[in-house]
């Protein structure tokens, strides 16, 4: 049996062909490109970069206490802090002025803050760093304050930067007649480069004839796979797993050619292996994150919600004509118990992760409800996973 087709429908059917072998094309094309920008053997692979970096490089934190000046009367409450009033006097002694003793200074446009910063690897004196400002009175904004000159001190008690400036805060707020409205928080700010280095902070990179390379987390797997890489790359003996966590590198002595070596080698293309089992549950928003290597035994699981429900009106007892008593008015409580059925669910042994999710979505559990139901199944010994609560 033949079908004949007319003139129209010829033409629609050429003109689809068409748009199929062009698109045929662009994605031949597409591929080639891919093929020859995208590294070799780098399908699901990552770089070296991404999952270790040099042990000891690494920035370092930064706190200062300070005062904010030019608040719009929105400042610190100085009976309710005093630490405010004592710092101020202090900064004015230490530029000529001494305030009599016993005064009491009613101040609104000034509030105590504290001021933190990452010192950034590397970092040399006169280069500028990012600080963020906290309030750490009772100061309702600081909106459109300017922080005075602040020392930024280390761990040990050195100071490495001085921070100045005026406050960028991202929200606004207004109060009358008893109404308030606010946008986002205004009890802290950052300046941007608001900071200036004056010490420098020595790193491992220029020191010995090696150096490690610390893991992200520790696995044995890409411990291995990241000394084969260098290996590979730099010749044998280059590299060594250590342990879990970290890898020995020899390098070349210090300068330029040890920054070109480390250069090369943290873009090498790694192929992470499949990671352990694990189901990380937050206990506190209810959130439940697993990994696609979770797996279940055999089992039977059944859910079901109790809910108890309590309700209170009010009642108004009136008394009777001539009795001389008084309306008063009191509460009526109801409680309801409600227990709904769970279905029992079945799942078989080697489950994977799309048909856990897709039978405990057929339980009807809740974020939380799972929390329970996860403990419950690793207890039963059906559950495959490590269970780590965040």
């Amino acid at each position: 049996m033949r079908l004949k087709l007319s003139r129209a429908d010829r033409g629609d059917a050429d003109h689809r062909a068409d748009s199929l072998m062009r698109w045929l094309v662009a994605l031949a094309f597409l591929a080639a490109s891919m093929a020859l920008w995208w590294p070799a053997g780098a399908g699901a692979a990552v770089r070296i970069k991404e999952v270790a970096a040099v042990e000891g490089v690494r920035s370092n934190q930064l706190v200062g206490y300070g005062l904010v000046v030019g608040l719009d009367g929105s400042g610190d409450q100085t009976t309710q802090t005093p630490f405010t009033v004592q710092s101020l006097t202090a900064m004015l002694q230490q530029m000529g002025i001494t305030v009599p003793l016993g005064t009491s200074m009613q101040l609104k446009n000034v509030a105590a803050v504290m001021v933190t910063a990452d010192l950034p690897p590397f970092a040399q004196p006169g280069q500028s760093i990012d600080i963020v400002v906290s309030s750490v009175g009772n100061a309702k904004s600081l909106r459109g304050g300017t922080l005075i000159a602040t020392p930024l001190k280390g761990a040990d008690g050195q100071i490495y930067a001085m921070a100045q400036g005026n406050l960028i805060v991202g929200g606004a707020g207004a109060a009358a007649g008893g109404s308030k409205v606010q946008i986002n928080h205004l009890a802290a700010g950052r300046i941007p480069d608001g900071a200036s280095v004056e010490r420098s902070v020595l790193t491992p990179l220029n020191q010995g004839s090696s150096l490690t390379l610390s893991l992200s987390a520790s696995d044995y797997e890409t411990a291995r796979a990241v000394a084969d890489a260098i290996n590979r790359a730099k010749g044998g003996g280059t590299a060594a797993a250590l342990d879990g966590r970290r890898v020995r590198v020899q390098v070349p002595a210090a300068g330029e050619a040890r920054v070109a070596f480390l250069a090369d080698i943290e873009n090498l293309p790694l192929t992470l292996a499949v990671p352990a089992a694990r189901i990380v549950l937050n206990a506190r928003t209810g959130s439940v994150v697993m990994n696609q290597a979770v797996t279940l035994n055999a089992c039977a699981v059944a859910h079901g919600n109790l809910s108890v429900t309590i309700s209170t009106t009010p009642v108004i007892s009136q008394p009777n004509a001539l009795s001389g008593g008084q309306t008063v008015q009191a509460q009526k409580s109801n409680i309801a118990i409600d227990q709904q059925g769970g279905a029992l669910v079945n799942m078989r042994a080697g489950t994977q992760l799309a048909d856990l999710v897709k039978a405990l979505n057929a339980l009807g559990a809740t974020p939380m409800d799972l929390l329970a139901i996860l403990q419950a199944m690793k207890a039963a010994g059906a559950l495959n996973a490590e269970i780590e609560v965040i």
